[in-house]
């Protein structure tokens, strides 16, 4: 039954309607697929926008809700309204349906009801209405009452005398009855048609934007010897944000990483995540248990839990593995990316500047073997001095299957640097022919030699050859060569090929 109750919201002392459900404890599972983007999530998505109710629509992501709910529902026709739903629910997911008589009951009609309570649109509902406004005089409240006119810019009130106030600055305002219609949360109705009576176990199932989830992994470099190999710590962490308009409470967790295909109107195509493939792996002591589903993979939390409206949480993806072994690699490619084909996603130009890179096996033989999310990687190291935990840098991951290399940029060496340029050019049109000399100088200005991978794009044409080169070099593919040097310390490496390009 419907009751009433004193409610006061910002300035007003209003009457509100509480509309009670006749519901059992929900049993409630939530599946969250992400549209962001892998450290870039805008820190402004932590606080919804302004308004009465409505959360920022602006969360990169959606979320499929169910729950299960034992209901008490007469026989013949009736209605039901469920209130707890979120407040950014798609009406057209919508399914309700009797899993003690699903074929005995049936959904005549559906309504989505949102006319929410909210300040303006309260008092809008009043206009042409008596009311009563408080003033703070000194210690005191003075009362004006008076026909609401207008809220335009402040509370424009007829006197009895016929008179008209403007008031602009107020502490309270008493209304009537809540006007019909106007709800204080987001409500489900459904006109029902059963063929039985009594208790019935339902679902509902929406889906609801304002929900979104990232992983953020956290790497501590220990190093060793010459300090171009090593062990990292790797611990991860999922986050998950909800501003749906609704909590979650003792809910079942599943997060789905893959690229889901959505059909949105007039929105350009945004890929949730990237897609990944790996067979089932189980993440042993970790939160989450890992599978296959279809050609995503799902990650279902091993326990209950809480998702508070207007909130984010964090739960550990897999307990901290210690020492993986891992290794430094500097990299200097000068020339960009070639013209043609697809590159690896390291080849980032930067002058003279020399990439610093940790790079590791995602293998079971290391402690891993997980299809690791798409997220953020911070990478640190501990200070000897006093033991304190720097941060040295940060990167971002794709999708990772098991027994797949990562590359985490951790920045650009400050003691070694490179330098490329063109030493002779000859193109002959008529031949279609062109031949290039280059010549490229790495300096180390560190106490121990270091090794340093100098990846070359030949890009010129699809059509290339190596004439001659002072060192050995791997041809990777059709448009690059790489070169594996050493440079003594404190000293200068010098590298020399021609190349011929033809079309």
């Amino acid at each position: 039954m419907a009751s009433q109750r004193n409610r006061s919201i910002g300035k007003f002392i209003i009457m509100t309607l509480a509309i009670s459900a006749a519901t059992a404890t929900a049993d409630t599972a939530i599946t969250i697929y992400s549209k962001a983007q892998p450290g870039a999530v805008d820190p402004a998505l932590y606080r919804p926008t302004e308004g009465d109710h409505y959360p920022s629509p602006a969360v990169p992501g959606y979320a499929i809700v169910r729950q299960d709910k034992t209901l008490s529902i007469e026989k013949g026709r009736s209605e039901i309204k469920m209130t707890d739903v979120a407040a950014l629910i798609d009406p057209t997911t919508v399914r309700f349906e009797s899993l003690t008589d699903p074929e005995g009951l049936r959904v005549l009609e559906q309504d989505f009801r949102f006319d929410l309570v909210g300040t303006r649109k309260l008092l809008s509902k009043f206009i042409d209405q008596e009311i009563q406004v408080f003033q703070g005089v000194g210690d005191s409240l003075v009362e004006t009452k008076g026909r609401l006119l207008s809220t335009d810019g402040g509370l424009v009130l007829e006197r009895d005398d016929g008179s008209v106030s403007v008031l602009s600055d107020w502490q309270n305002v008493s209304l009537g009855a809540l006007p019909g219609g106007l709800m204080t949360r987001p409500t489900l109705v459904w006109d029902l048609n059963a063929s039985r009576g009594g208790e019935h176990k339902t679902r509902l199932s929406y889906e609801t934007k304002g929900t979104t989830w990232w992983a953020d992994y956290n790497l501590l470099w220990t190093p060793e010897g010459d300090g171009n190999t090593g062990t990292l710590g790797v611990g991860a962490w999922v986050s998950v944000l909800n501003q749906s308009g609704a909590s979650y409470d003792n809910a079942k967790l599943k997060l789905i990483a893959g690229d889901v295909q959505r059909a949105e109107a007039n929105v350009a195509p945004q890929p949730e995540m990237a897609m990944m493939r790996s067979a089932a792996v189980d993440l042993a002591d970790s939160g989450f248990d890992e599978k296959a589903l279809f050609e995503f993979h799902l990650y279902t939390l091993d326990r209950p839990t809480s998702i508070p409206n207007n909130a984010t949480k964090q739960i550990e993806l897999f307990a901290q593995v210690a020492a993986v072994p891992a290794r430094k690699r500097l990299i200097y490619s000068p020339s960009g990316t070639a013209y043609f084909g697809s590159m690896p996603r390291y080849l980032r130009r930067n002058a003279d500047k020399v990439n610093a890179f940790i790079e590791f096996d995602n293998s079971r033989k290391n402690g891993l073997g997980i299809p690791l999310p798409a997220g953020r990687v911070r990478v640190s190291q501990l200070d000897d001095a006093d033991q304190s935990i720097e941060f040295i840098g940060e990167d971002i991951i794709d999708h990772t299957p098991r027994n797949e290399s990562l590359n985490i940029l951790v920045g650009s060496a400050f003691d070694v640097l490179g330098a490329r340029s063109v030493t002779a050019s000859n193109r002959d049109n008529s031949r279609r022919v062109m031949e290039e000399t280059v010549e490229i100088t790495l300096t180390n200005r560190k106490t121990v030699a270091q090794p340093v991978t100098v990846l070359e794009q030949l890009n010129r044409s699809q059509n290339s050859e190596i004439l001659e080169a002072s060192d050995r070099y791997e041809k990777e593919h059709a448009f690059q060569i790489a070169f594996e040097v050493t440079v003594p310390a404190d000293s200068k490496k010098t590298i020399r090929y021609r190349v011929r390009y033809t079309w």
